[in-house]
């Protein structure tokens, strides 16, 4: 059959191909929407999307008809027209359909692609039967228009699935790029059929007469649709970014809250108005112990079960408040596995567009925390190596029976305790050992103090104190205190070794000793550090004499630190006397203070203080230098050629570099060495390498050693023997009873003999009698220090009664010879 042949508008085919790629890309844009929209909302935007599909695929097919330009006129049959509208669109109906599922297998992709291209297909075909034109096709060219349509269709289905839910930056791109291929597959699947196509010049009848549309008035529903398609595309497109963003947030906004709800280390339950349980986090049920099937949907009383009995009510309570539109917080305990677990419980209502639609219970595992708070409680008032009542609690608990007994005056007793000789356990044996020492010592306390209303505490180091409250007969106090110390006496097994130690306790009553606990402790201390210096090992009670002698000391220290700046130390010499002629061969230096207020004090009022708080250094270094100084002055003058002897206390003697010290002063004054003798105690040759260094130094030098009150330290013969020592003094204790006493007699005699067979001097001190100093004279004693020759002297007295005669003599003897 002869057929008539067109020609092509190019500028129409390349504006189809422009509109098969905008609803591509529309289609695959809607496709997201579809997939995340559910119920009515995905209904509506299949169909909107199918709209658009539809009028873009349709449009796109009628403007390349139109772009076929054929020598005769051209009419269209306006129902058959329409009906290529409903194919089309029903075809991106079922495309949307089936990209919008959660899931696409191969069997829906191939299913789904053929339903599509048949569409497609139906809609090219049924639009070119409009045309009033007798046609007809050429098979193979036909068929090969379908095949395009099934992989096209197929081939768009994968891609709408694939982008649809694409949220990258570059999805946009992504997206045109696979329209620009979809929009190339219809428009080749188009002109392929139209190739396909033969036109004939034969006119057919319209399906209904009297609606027939010409070629121009076709034109005008095309652009008419196309303008429509495209001005739905880019509402949709608007809309669905909007929606999209929106959406987007909502997605991300509830992705934040499920994370922060699941990974909360807080437990989190979500309830309804109906007090049902709708939701729950993996730490709900680790902290109270439940399971998901006891919780989920059950009544809140399921938790409320597992409170201790005795917060339920309150934490009952708490949770109705929530329905009112109040948020509540407070502490319980829930039992779980037999234990108890502290919790801190937040309950907050939830609320929507004003109204309360439920309520969270937020609750948190604070077991570890107040077991914390607890322990940090308890070290901050108890000892932490003996477990007893520290400093703080000691004062806590005096105060608070001080106030219980204000009324009464009803009298109770506080001791002080301190351990005698710790410090050489601690030196010996090491802290490890000190701290297992105290353990056991806070053991033998306890043991002796059961059965009285008592507290032990420790106020550091070896120091304690007891709280007896209900102790008011001194009686009473005396036996509880020499259990103690009895208790303490018993020695200690320390690494295979027995150590002794003792007991300084002090005792102070309320209220004749104090009203507060800061003076019941000062005064108890002070009686305790009145034992130890009467011998230690015993107990004391505060008294006012007491009271006042500390005041008196506290005065004399302030006084003593500005008395050698201020020139109030001064020396006295006394005499010490050859018995062959009695003449004088030495001289002691004796130090005092010359008091502003309190006159001329001795060495005993002021040194010992002046040990106790390190003075005695500056002290001992004034006195050392005076004498030396006033020894030259004396030598000087004429004489006689003298040693001066100085007492060193044992800080002095255990400083660094004694002899360098000692020869510093001697080069200041000019004082020869050998006329200065060094008098050193037994107690401090202790250390015996030590001691023996720093003798062997002086000597080396010149000076003299003399050791003071032999007999009465830790006498050692050993010390004799290895020490560099020039002179004995026995001390006065002996001297003093010698007249009636055949054993100081022997004592005295003895220490005189074994000195003499040693090659060293030997001097006793203390004579004050005729009687005393014929024994010694009688026992070969040669060389006498007491207040039977003279008392001591100040260096005016001195040189007034001693030096000068011995001068006098001497120039007299000279004159005779």
């Amino acid at each position: 059959m002869e057929h008539i042949h067109g020609s092509y508008d190019s500028l129409l085919v390349v504006f189809s191909y422009i509109i098969a790629v905008a609803a591509s890309y529309t289609a695959l844009d809607l496709a997201g929407r579809v997939s995340n929209a559910k119920g009515r909302s995905r209904l509506g935007w299949l169909s909107f999307g199918a709209a658009i599909m539809g009028m873009g695929i349709w449009s796109m097919h009628f403007v390349g008809m139109l772009a076929y330009s054929l020598p005769i006129t051209i009419r269209y049959d306006i129902v058959i027209v329409f009906a290529s509208v409903v194919a089309a669109i029903a075809a991106a109906f079922i495309a949307l359909y089936v990209v919008g599922r959660n899931q696409l297998t191969v069997s829906q992709l191939l299913t789904g692609g053929l339903l599509l291209a048949t569409g497609i297909s139906t809609m090219h075909y049924v639009g070119m039967a409009a045309i009033l034109v007798d046609l007809s096709y050429d098979p193979p060219m036909f068929a090969l228009s379908v095949a395009i349509a099934i992989v096209a269709s197929i081939a768009a289905l994968w891609l709408s699935f694939y982008f649809r839910g694409g949220k990258a930056s570059n999805a946009g791109w992504k997206k045109l790029g696979s329209g620009i291929i979809m929009g190339a597959a219809i428009v080749g699947m188009h002109y392929t059929g139209m190739f396909a196509t033969h036109f004939h010049p034969n006119n057919r009848t319209p399906f209904s007469i009297g609606i027939i549309l010409d070629q121009e008035l076709l034109g005008y529903l095309i652009v008419g649709g196309t303008l429509f398609t495209l001005g739905l595309s880019l509402f949709g497109i608007v809309i669905s970014k909007r929606l999209n963003i929106k959406d987007t947030a909502l997605e991300e906004s509830e992705k934040w809250y499920k994370s922060l709800y699941d990974n909360n280390l807080d437990g989190i339950v979500s309830v309804d108005l109906n007090h049902q349980v709708t939701g729950f986090n993996e730490a709900a049920l680790h902290i109270t112990g439940l399971t998901k099937e006891r919780v989920l949907g059950k009544p809140i009383s399921e938790l409320v079960s597992v409170i201790a009995e005795a917060d339920r009510v309150k934490t009952s309570e708490m949770f109705f408040h929530a329905f009112e539109g109040l948020r509540s917080t407070h502490d319980t305990t829930l039992i779980k596995d037999g234990e108890a677990v502290m919790l801190t419980v937040t309950i907050v209502p939830v609320i929507i567009e004003g109204s309360v639609a439920g309520s969270y219970i937020i609750f948190k595992d604070i077991t570890d925390e107040k077991q914390a708070e607890q322990r940090i409680h308890h070290l901050a008032f108890h000892d932490e190596l003996t477990g007893l009542p520290n400093r703080r609690k000691f004062n806590q608990a005096i105060g608070e029976w001080i106030e219980a007994r204000s009324a009464s005056r009803l009298p109770f007793a506080v001791m002080v305790l301190d351990i005698d000789r710790f410090k050489m356990i601690n030196d010996s044996l090491g802290h490890t050992y000190g701290d297992i020492f105290l353990q056991e010592l806070t053991n033998r306390i306890h043991s002796s103090l059961e059965g009285q209303d008592v507290m032990l505490a420790r106020m550091g180091g070896d120091e304690f104190t007891i709280l007896c409250r209900n102790c008011s007969e001194e009686a009473e106090i005396i036996e509880l205190a020499e259990r103690i110390i009895h208790s303490i006496q018993i020695p200690y097994r320390l690494m295979d070794n027995d150590f002794y130690v003792s007991a300084s306790v002090g005792i102070a009553l309320f209220p004749q000793h104090g009203q507060n606990a800061a003076e019941l402790l000062k005064n108890a201390d002070t009686a305790m550090y009145e034992v130890k210096k009467k011998g230690k090992n015993g107990y004391l009670f505060f008294s006012h004499e007491l009271d006042a002698l500390l005041q008196q000391k506290i005065e004399l220290e302030g006084d003593l630190r500005k008395a050698v700046e201020n020139g109030e130390l001064l020396l006295h010499y006394q005499p010490q006397i050859r018995t062959s002629d009695n003449e004088m061969i030495g001289v002691e230096a004796l130090v005092r203070w010359q008091h502003k207020e309190k006159g001329l004090l001795p060495p005993g009022t002021f040194i010992p203080i002046a040990e106790e708080t390190g003075i005695i250094y500056e002290i001992g270094t004034w006195v050392l230098r005076e004498a030396c100084s006033q020894m030259r002055k004396w030598h000087l003058a004429g004489g006689p050629l003298i040693p001066v002897a100085v007492n060193l206390s044992s800080q002095q003697f255990h400083q660094p570099d004694l002899a360098g010290y000692v020869k510093n002063i001697l080069d200041e004054v000019g004082l020869e060495p050998h006329f200065l003798e060094l008098e050193i105690t037994e107690s401090m040759m202790m250390d015996a390498t030590l001691s023996a260094d720093i003798m062997k130094r002086l000597n080396e030098y010149g000076v003299r050693i003399s050791l003071d009150d032999f007999g009465t330290g830790y006498s050692s013969l050993s010390y004799l023997k290895m020490f560099p020592i020039q002179k004995l003094k026995i001390d006065r204790s002996f001297i003093r009873d010698i007249t009636n006493s055949g054993n100081d007699q022997a004592i005295v005699a003895t220490i005189i003999a074994m000195a003499q067979n040693m090659n060293m001097e030997v001097i006793a001190e203390g004579i004050e009698t005729k009687a005393q100093l014929d024994i010694l004279t009688d026992k070969d004693c040669r060389k006498i220090q007491g207040y039977y020759f003279s008392k001591p002297l100040s260096a005016a007295d001195v040189e007034q009664s001693f030096f000068k005669p011995q001068r006098s003599n001497a120039e007299l003897s000279l004159s005779d010879s």
